[in-house]
Protein backbone atom coordinates (compact mmCIF):
# COMPACT_ATOMS: atom_id res chain seq x y z
CA UNK A 1 0.00 0.00 0.00
CA UNK A 2 1.33 3.42 -1.01
CA UNK A 3 0.63 6.78 0.63
CA UNK A 4 -0.04 9.60 -1.85
CA UNK A 5 -0.54 13.33 -1.37
CA UNK A 6 -1.29 15.89 -4.07
CA UNK A 7 -2.06 19.55 -3.49
CA UNK A 8 -1.68 23.25 -4.09
CA UNK A 9 -1.02 26.05 -1.61
CA UNK A 10 -0.41 29.79 -1.38
CA UNK A 11 3.23 29.27 -2.43
CA UNK A 12 2.53 27.27 -5.58
CA UNK A 13 -0.77 28.65 -6.84
CA UNK A 14 -2.35 32.10 -7.15
CA UNK A 15 -5.69 32.83 -5.55
CA UNK A 16 -7.75 32.33 -8.72
CA UNK A 17 -6.42 28.77 -9.02
CA UNK A 18 -6.94 27.98 -5.32
CA UNK A 19 -10.53 29.19 -5.65
CA UNK A 20 -11.24 26.71 -8.43
CA UNK A 21 -9.82 23.76 -6.50
CA UNK A 22 -11.44 24.51 -3.14
CA UNK A 23 -14.01 22.18 -1.54
CA UNK A 24 -16.75 23.66 0.64
CA UNK A 25 -18.06 21.73 3.64
CA UNK A 26 -21.38 20.93 1.96
CA UNK A 27 -19.75 18.99 -0.91
CA UNK A 28 -16.93 17.39 1.04
CA UNK A 29 -18.68 14.14 1.97
CA UNK A 30 -19.88 13.35 -1.54
CA UNK A 31 -16.50 14.34 -3.01
CA UNK A 32 -14.66 12.06 -0.58
CA UNK A 33 -16.91 9.13 -1.37
CA UNK A 34 -16.55 9.77 -5.09
CA UNK A 35 -12.74 9.78 -4.76
CA UNK A 36 -12.83 6.66 -2.59
CA UNK A 37 -14.84 4.82 -5.27
CA UNK A 38 -11.77 4.78 -7.55
CA UNK A 39 -10.56 1.18 -7.59
CA UNK A 40 -6.93 2.18 -6.87
CA UNK A 41 -7.86 4.31 -3.83
CA UNK A 42 -8.19 2.51 -0.49
CA UNK A 43 -8.50 5.54 1.84
CA UNK A 44 -8.97 9.25 1.23
CA UNK A 45 -9.09 12.61 3.04
CA UNK A 46 -9.33 16.17 1.72
CA UNK A 47 -7.96 19.29 3.43
CA UNK A 48 -9.34 22.51 1.93
CA UNK A 49 -8.59 25.94 3.42
CA UNK A 50 -8.16 29.45 2.04
CA UNK A 51 -4.44 28.78 1.59
CA UNK A 52 -4.38 25.17 0.39
CA UNK A 53 -6.24 22.18 -0.96
CA UNK A 54 -4.60 18.79 -0.42
CA UNK A 55 -5.63 15.19 -1.04
CA UNK A 56 -4.26 12.40 1.16
CA UNK A 57 -4.75 8.81 0.04
CA UNK A 58 -3.55 5.26 0.37
CA UNK A 59 -3.46 3.51 -2.96
CA UNK A 60 -2.57 0.21 -4.58
CA UNK A 61 -0.52 2.24 -7.04
CA UNK A 62 2.03 5.05 -6.83
CA UNK A 63 0.49 6.67 -9.91
CA UNK A 64 -0.36 10.22 -8.84
CA UNK A 65 -2.09 10.84 -12.17
CA UNK A 66 -5.09 9.02 -10.68
CA UNK A 67 -5.64 11.95 -8.30
CA UNK A 68 -4.93 14.57 -10.96
CA UNK A 69 -7.50 13.05 -13.33
CA UNK A 70 -10.09 12.83 -10.54
CA UNK A 71 -9.62 16.49 -9.58
CA UNK A 72 -9.98 17.54 -13.21
CA UNK A 73 -13.19 15.56 -13.56
CA UNK A 74 -14.65 16.63 -10.21
CA UNK A 75 -13.95 20.32 -10.82
CA UNK A 76 -14.56 20.14 -14.59
CA UNK A 77 -11.15 21.60 -15.33
CA UNK A 78 -8.53 21.02 -17.98
CA UNK A 79 -5.59 19.34 -16.17
CA UNK A 80 -3.20 21.68 -17.94
CA UNK A 81 -4.84 24.59 -16.08
CA UNK A 82 -3.69 23.42 -12.65
CA UNK A 83 -0.95 20.78 -13.06
CA UNK A 84 1.83 23.44 -13.12
CA UNK A 85 0.79 24.48 -9.59
CA UNK A 86 0.64 21.00 -8.05
CA UNK A 87 3.07 19.33 -5.68
CA UNK A 88 3.10 15.60 -5.10
CA UNK A 89 4.40 13.38 -2.29
CA UNK A 90 4.81 9.61 -1.92
CA UNK A 91 5.21 7.56 1.29
CA UNK A 92 7.95 9.08 3.53
CA UNK A 93 7.52 12.45 1.85
CA UNK A 94 3.78 12.33 2.67
CA UNK A 95 4.40 11.73 6.38
CA UNK A 96 6.83 14.62 6.69
CA UNK A 97 4.61 16.93 4.65
CA UNK A 98 1.41 16.31 6.63
CA UNK A 99 3.30 16.71 9.94
CA UNK A 100 4.76 20.03 8.78
CA UNK A 101 1.36 21.26 7.60
CA UNK A 102 -0.34 20.42 10.91
CA UNK A 103 2.44 22.15 12.88
CA UNK A 104 2.07 25.33 10.83
CA UNK A 105 5.54 25.00 9.32
CA UNK A 106 4.11 25.12 5.78
CA UNK A 107 1.67 27.97 6.48
CA UNK A 108 1.75 31.52 5.19
CA UNK A 109 1.97 32.49 8.86
CA UNK A 110 4.67 30.32 10.35
CA UNK A 111 3.32 28.28 13.25
CA UNK A 112 -0.28 29.52 12.94
CA UNK A 113 -2.56 27.35 15.09
CA UNK A 114 -5.74 27.34 12.97
CA UNK A 115 -4.37 24.75 10.54
CA UNK A 116 -4.36 22.04 13.21
CA UNK A 117 -8.09 22.57 13.78
CA UNK A 118 -8.63 22.47 10.02
CA UNK A 119 -6.63 19.24 9.83
CA UNK A 120 -8.82 17.72 12.56
CA UNK A 121 -11.90 18.81 10.60
CA UNK A 122 -10.53 17.07 7.50
CA UNK A 123 -9.94 13.92 9.56
CA UNK A 124 -13.47 14.00 10.98
CA UNK A 125 -15.00 14.59 7.55
CA UNK A 126 -13.16 11.56 6.13
CA UNK A 127 -14.17 9.49 9.16
CA UNK A 128 -17.83 10.49 8.80
CA UNK A 129 -17.75 9.81 5.05
CA UNK A 130 -16.35 6.31 5.67
CA UNK A 131 -13.22 6.92 3.59
CA UNK A 132 -10.74 6.66 6.45
CA UNK A 133 -9.07 3.32 7.17
CA UNK A 134 -6.49 2.00 9.59
CA UNK A 135 -3.35 3.35 7.89
CA UNK A 136 -4.50 6.84 6.96
CA UNK A 137 -6.32 7.11 10.28
CA UNK A 138 -3.14 6.23 12.14
CA UNK A 139 -1.19 8.79 10.09
CA UNK A 140 -3.63 11.49 11.19
CA UNK A 141 -3.30 10.41 14.84
CA UNK A 142 0.51 10.62 14.58
CA UNK A 143 0.05 14.01 12.91
CA UNK A 144 -1.97 15.35 15.84
CA UNK A 145 0.60 13.96 18.29
CA UNK A 146 3.45 15.64 16.40
CA UNK A 147 1.61 18.98 16.32
CA UNK A 148 0.82 18.82 20.05
CA UNK A 149 4.46 18.06 20.87
CA UNK A 150 5.68 20.96 18.74
CA UNK A 151 3.23 23.30 20.49
CA UNK A 152 4.28 22.01 23.90
CA UNK A 153 8.05 21.78 23.42
CA UNK A 154 8.72 24.92 21.33
CA UNK A 155 7.64 28.57 21.40
CA UNK A 156 6.36 28.50 17.83
CA UNK A 157 2.88 29.61 18.91
CA UNK A 158 3.92 32.23 21.43
CA UNK A 159 3.54 35.30 19.19
CA UNK A 160 0.01 36.49 18.26
CA UNK A 161 0.43 35.99 14.53
CA UNK A 162 -2.42 34.94 12.23
CA UNK A 163 -4.09 36.12 9.05
CA UNK A 164 -6.66 37.86 11.23
CA UNK A 165 -3.90 39.50 13.28
CA UNK A 166 -2.12 40.60 10.09
CA UNK A 167 -5.35 42.16 8.81
CA UNK A 168 -5.85 44.12 12.05
CA UNK A 169 -2.19 45.17 12.10
CA UNK A 170 -2.58 46.51 8.57
CA UNK A 171 -5.69 48.41 9.64
CA UNK A 172 -3.65 50.04 12.40
CA UNK A 173 -1.16 51.25 9.82
CA UNK A 174 -3.94 52.86 7.75
CA UNK A 175 -5.99 54.42 10.57
CA UNK A 176 -4.37 56.56 13.26
CA UNK A 177 -7.00 55.73 15.87
CA UNK A 178 -8.99 52.50 15.70
CA UNK A 179 -11.10 53.87 18.56
CA UNK A 180 -12.77 56.21 16.07
CA UNK A 181 -13.49 53.51 13.47
CA UNK A 182 -16.31 51.05 12.84
CA UNK A 183 -15.42 47.50 11.76
CA UNK A 184 -17.84 45.33 9.81
CA UNK A 185 -16.95 41.64 10.03
CA UNK A 186 -18.66 39.27 7.61
CA UNK A 187 -18.90 35.66 8.76
CA UNK A 188 -18.89 34.01 12.18
CA UNK A 189 -16.14 31.42 11.93
CA UNK A 190 -12.80 31.11 13.70
CA UNK A 191 -10.99 33.66 11.52
CA UNK A 192 -13.66 36.31 12.07
CA UNK A 193 -13.68 35.62 15.81
CA UNK A 194 -9.90 36.12 15.88
CA UNK A 195 -10.25 39.35 13.95
CA UNK A 196 -12.91 40.56 16.39
CA UNK A 197 -10.72 39.67 19.36
CA UNK A 198 -7.69 41.50 17.93
CA UNK A 199 -9.79 44.56 17.02
CA UNK A 200 -11.31 44.62 20.50
CA UNK A 201 -7.87 44.39 22.10
CA UNK A 202 -6.71 47.32 19.97
CA UNK A 203 -9.65 49.46 21.10
CA UNK A 204 -11.84 49.46 17.99
CA UNK A 205 -14.69 51.93 18.32
CA UNK A 206 -17.53 49.70 17.11
CA UNK A 207 -17.95 46.18 15.75
CA UNK A 208 -20.75 44.97 13.48
CA UNK A 209 -20.93 41.26 12.69
CA UNK A 210 -22.92 40.06 9.70
CA UNK A 211 -23.67 36.40 9.08
CA UNK A 212 -26.11 34.34 7.06
CA UNK A 213 -27.35 32.87 10.37
CA UNK A 214 -28.28 35.76 12.64
CA UNK A 215 -28.05 33.70 15.85
CA UNK A 216 -24.39 32.88 15.20
CA UNK A 217 -23.66 36.54 14.51
CA UNK A 218 -25.42 37.52 17.74
CA UNK A 219 -23.49 35.00 19.86
CA UNK A 220 -20.17 36.21 18.47
CA UNK A 221 -21.06 39.90 18.66
CA UNK A 222 -22.06 39.56 22.32
CA UNK A 223 -18.51 38.50 23.19
CA UNK A 224 -17.12 41.82 22.00
CA UNK A 225 -19.96 44.26 22.73
CA UNK A 226 -20.73 44.23 19.04
CA UNK A 227 -23.90 44.59 16.98
CA UNK A 228 -25.23 41.62 15.00
CA UNK A 229 -27.02 41.76 11.65
CA UNK A 230 -28.21 39.18 9.16
CA UNK A 231 -26.36 39.01 5.86
CA UNK A 232 -29.49 40.30 4.11
CA UNK A 233 -29.11 43.57 6.09
CA UNK A 234 -25.61 44.17 4.77
CA UNK A 235 -26.57 46.84 2.18
CA UNK A 236 -28.15 48.98 4.93
CA UNK A 237 -25.05 48.95 7.15
CA UNK A 238 -22.14 48.80 4.70
CA UNK A 239 -21.77 52.58 4.57
CA UNK A 240 -21.13 52.63 8.34
CA UNK A 241 -17.98 50.55 7.97
CA UNK A 242 -14.51 52.04 7.88
CA UNK A 243 -13.01 48.54 8.06
CA UNK A 244 -14.52 45.47 6.37
CA UNK A 245 -13.06 42.02 7.02
CA UNK A 246 -14.80 39.09 5.36
CA UNK A 247 -14.29 35.34 5.73
CA UNK A 248 -17.22 33.10 4.79
CA UNK A 249 -17.67 29.78 3.02
CA UNK A 250 -19.83 31.31 0.28
CA UNK A 251 -19.19 30.00 -3.21
CA UNK A 252 -20.27 33.33 -4.72
CA UNK A 253 -19.14 36.91 -3.94
CA UNK A 254 -21.08 38.66 -1.18
CA UNK A 255 -19.97 42.19 -2.00
CA UNK A 256 -19.93 43.44 -5.58
CA UNK A 257 -18.57 46.63 -7.07
CA UNK A 258 -21.99 48.27 -7.35
CA UNK A 259 -22.94 47.70 -3.73
CA UNK A 260 -19.61 49.04 -2.47
CA UNK A 261 -19.87 52.02 -4.81
CA UNK A 262 -23.31 52.86 -3.36
CA UNK A 263 -21.88 52.67 0.17
CA UNK A 264 -19.04 55.02 -0.77
CA UNK A 265 -21.55 57.63 -2.04
CA UNK A 266 -23.38 57.47 1.30
CA UNK A 267 -20.01 57.93 3.03
CA UNK A 268 -19.25 60.90 0.77
CA UNK A 269 -16.25 58.93 -0.44
CA UNK A 270 -14.66 58.57 2.96
CA UNK A 271 -12.12 55.73 2.38
CA UNK A 272 -12.89 52.10 3.25
CA UNK A 273 -10.30 49.49 4.18
CA UNK A 274 -11.40 46.01 3.08
CA UNK A 275 -9.74 42.64 3.67
CA UNK A 276 -11.08 39.54 1.93
CA UNK A 277 -9.80 36.45 3.76
CA UNK A 278 -12.12 34.01 1.98
CA UNK A 279 -11.35 31.45 -0.72
CA UNK A 280 -13.36 31.63 -2.97
CA UNK A 281 -13.38 35.41 -2.56
CA UNK A 282 -16.26 37.19 -0.82
CA UNK A 283 -15.49 40.56 -2.42
CA UNK A 284 -15.41 40.95 -6.20
CA UNK A 285 -11.93 41.76 -7.50
CA UNK A 286 -13.38 44.74 -9.41
CA UNK A 287 -13.98 46.51 -6.08
CA UNK A 288 -10.26 47.28 -6.08
CA UNK A 289 -10.84 49.62 -9.01
CA UNK A 290 -12.85 51.99 -6.81
CA UNK A 291 -10.90 55.10 -5.93
CA UNK A 292 -11.66 55.23 -2.20
CA UNK A 293 -11.27 51.55 -1.39
CA UNK A 294 -8.15 49.80 -0.14
CA UNK A 295 -8.83 46.12 -0.88
CA UNK A 296 -6.50 43.34 0.28
CA UNK A 297 -6.72 39.56 -0.13
CA UNK A 298 -4.96 36.78 1.79
CA UNK A 299 -2.08 36.93 -0.68
CA UNK A 300 -1.60 40.67 -0.13
CA UNK A 301 -0.97 40.14 3.58
CA UNK A 302 2.29 38.28 2.98
CA UNK A 303 4.53 41.32 3.59
CA UNK A 304 2.75 42.17 6.85
CA UNK A 305 3.02 38.57 7.95
CA UNK A 306 6.74 38.39 7.17
CA UNK A 307 7.42 41.18 9.64
CA UNK A 308 6.05 39.04 12.46
CA UNK A 309 8.00 35.87 11.73
CA UNK A 310 11.43 36.41 13.28
CA UNK A 311 10.42 35.23 16.75
CA UNK A 312 9.14 31.94 15.35
CA UNK A 313 11.99 30.90 13.07
CA UNK A 314 14.22 29.41 15.77
CA UNK A 315 11.25 27.51 17.15
CA UNK A 316 10.58 26.18 13.64
CA UNK A 317 14.08 24.66 13.52
CA UNK A 318 13.36 22.87 16.79
CA UNK A 319 10.02 21.74 15.39
CA UNK A 320 11.72 20.16 12.37
CA UNK A 321 13.80 18.02 14.74
CA UNK A 322 10.64 16.87 16.53
CA UNK A 323 9.07 16.02 13.18
CA UNK A 324 12.11 13.90 12.25
CA UNK A 325 11.51 11.83 15.37
CA UNK A 326 7.76 11.56 14.78
CA UNK A 327 8.31 10.38 11.20
CA UNK A 328 10.58 7.63 12.56
CA UNK A 329 7.87 6.62 15.04
CA UNK A 330 5.29 6.33 12.27
CA UNK A 331 7.67 4.35 10.08
CA UNK A 332 8.22 1.96 12.98
CA UNK A 333 4.48 1.50 13.31
CA UNK A 334 4.16 0.82 9.56
CA UNK A 335 6.96 -1.74 9.66
CA UNK A 336 5.26 -3.47 12.58
CA UNK A 337 2.04 -3.73 10.54
CA UNK A 338 3.82 -5.79 7.89
CA UNK A 339 4.52 -8.48 10.53
CA UNK A 340 1.09 -8.32 12.13
CA UNK A 341 -0.48 -11.13 10.09
CA UNK A 342 2.50 -13.40 10.87
CA UNK A 343 2.18 -12.65 14.59
CA UNK A 344 -1.56 -13.38 14.52
CA UNK A 345 -1.07 -16.65 12.63
CA UNK A 346 1.66 -17.75 15.07
CA UNK A 347 -0.55 -16.87 18.05
CA UNK A 348 -3.51 -18.79 16.58
CA UNK A 349 -1.29 -21.81 16.00
CA UNK A 350 -0.03 -21.70 19.60
CA UNK A 351 -3.57 -21.33 20.99
CA UNK A 352 -4.73 -24.32 18.96
CA UNK A 353 -1.81 -26.40 20.26
CA UNK A 354 -2.64 -25.31 23.82
CA UNK A 355 -6.33 -26.22 23.47
CA UNK A 356 -5.52 -29.67 22.08
CA UNK A 357 -3.07 -30.42 24.91
CA UNK A 358 -5.53 -29.11 27.53
CA UNK A 359 -8.40 -31.25 26.23
CA UNK A 360 -6.16 -34.31 26.35
CA UNK A 361 -5.16 -33.55 29.96
CA UNK A 362 -8.80 -33.07 31.00
CA UNK A 363 -9.70 -36.41 29.45
CA UNK A 364 -6.86 -38.10 31.36
CA UNK A 365 -8.15 -36.59 34.63
CA UNK A 366 -11.64 -37.86 33.83
CA UNK A 367 -10.19 -41.36 33.30
CA UNK A 368 -8.73 -41.36 36.81
CA UNK A 369 -5.12 -40.24 36.35
CA UNK A 370 -3.78 -38.14 39.24
CA UNK A 371 -3.71 -34.35 38.91
CA UNK A 372 0.08 -34.26 39.38
CA UNK A 373 0.63 -36.83 36.62
CA UNK A 374 -1.79 -35.01 34.31
CA UNK A 375 0.05 -31.72 34.82
CA UNK A 376 3.43 -33.32 34.14
CA UNK A 377 2.14 -34.92 30.94
CA UNK A 378 0.50 -31.61 29.89
CA UNK A 379 3.73 -29.67 30.40
CA UNK A 380 5.81 -32.29 28.55
CA UNK A 381 3.35 -32.59 25.65
CA UNK A 382 2.83 -28.84 25.25
CA UNK A 383 6.56 -28.12 25.31
CA UNK A 384 7.28 -30.76 22.66
CA UNK A 385 4.52 -29.53 20.38
CA UNK A 386 5.51 -25.85 20.65
CA UNK A 387 9.19 -26.47 19.87
CA UNK A 388 8.71 -29.23 17.29
CA UNK A 389 8.15 -27.07 14.19
CA UNK A 390 10.82 -24.43 14.97
CA UNK A 391 13.34 -27.22 15.77
CA UNK A 392 12.60 -29.02 12.49
CA UNK A 393 12.94 -25.80 10.49
CA UNK A 394 16.27 -24.95 12.17
CA UNK A 395 17.60 -28.42 11.25
CA UNK A 396 16.51 -27.91 7.62
CA UNK A 397 18.19 -24.47 7.63
CA UNK A 398 21.44 -26.06 8.87
CA UNK A 399 21.29 -28.76 6.21
CA UNK A 400 20.90 -26.06 3.56
CA UNK A 401 23.60 -23.88 5.12
CA UNK A 402 21.09 -21.09 5.81
CA UNK A 403 23.17 -19.56 8.58
CA UNK A 404 21.15 -16.34 8.32
CA UNK A 405 18.00 -18.21 9.40
CA UNK A 406 19.80 -19.83 12.30
CA UNK A 407 21.10 -16.44 13.44
CA UNK A 408 17.60 -14.98 13.09
CA UNK A 409 16.17 -17.85 15.18
CA UNK A 410 18.68 -17.18 17.95
CA UNK A 411 17.69 -13.51 17.91
CA UNK A 412 13.93 -14.17 17.83
CA UNK A 413 14.09 -16.69 20.68
CA UNK A 414 16.66 -14.59 22.58
CA UNK A 415 19.20 -17.43 22.81
CA UNK A 416 22.78 -16.89 23.87
CA UNK A 417 25.01 -15.98 20.97
CA UNK A 418 27.43 -18.68 19.83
Amino acid sequence: MTFLAVGINYNTAPLYIRERLSFSADVLETSLQDLWQLKEISEAAILSTCNRTEFYCTSTSDNQQILVDWVAQNKQLNPADFIPYLYCHIDNSVYRHIFRVACGLDSMILGEPQILGQMKTAYQAAYDAGTLGKRLGKLFQHTFTAAKKVRTDTSIGSSPVSIAFAAVQLAQQIFDKLSEQTALLIGAGETIELAARHLSQQGIGRIIIANRTYDKAHILASKFNGYAIALSELPMHLAEADIVISSTASQLPILGKGRVESALKKRRHKPMFMVDLAVPRDIEAEVEQLRDVYLYTVDDLQHTIDQNMNSRRLAAEQAEEIIDTQVDYFLSWLRAQSAQSTILDYRDQALQTRDEALQKALLQLKNGISAEEALNRLAHSLTNKLIHTPSSQIRVAAENERHDLIAAAREIFKLKQL
